[in-house]
């Protein structure tokens, strides 16, 4: 697993490349808090080069999700795979995801589906 960190401001944006599983969870979870420092208020993800996602890395996105939540920040995803996207709608996660792209797309779905509408 691969993990690009940018700050920018009160923003820290991560790249993840690969596979977020119960190999790659702890090193993932290290440098992302490393860089979340106590002015960062904002994390985004770019999840578009996740090719594999198992409880392990679920755990890591909800951590910082909780984490950004009680110092009243936010996460988001600026983007996913397709296969990270059906991992969050499976676990019940996209609508804590407050991002753009796939994951708002991703988010729609699941409230549409709630309401009896189906997305073919």
């Amino acid at each position: 697993m691969q993990v690009s960190v940018k700050k920018q401001g009160g923003t820290l944006y991560a790249a993840l490349v690969g596979e977020l599983d119960h190999h790659s969870a702890a090193p993932v979870r290290q440098k992302l808090d490393a860089a979340l420092g106590g002015d960062i208020n904002e994390l985004v993800l770019d999840m578009r080069g996740v090719s594999f996602m198992d409880s392990s890395g679920i755990g890591v996105i909800l951590g910082r999700y909780k984490l950004l939540r009680d110092r009243g920040g936010k996460l988001r995803v600026s983007a996913m795979s397709s296969y990270a996207e059906r991992i969050f709608r499976m676990a019940g996660m996209l609508p804590l995801l407050a991002g753009s792209g796939t994951a708002g797309m991703g988010a729609r779905r699941a409230a549409d589906n709630k309401g009896g509408k189906k997305h073919v």
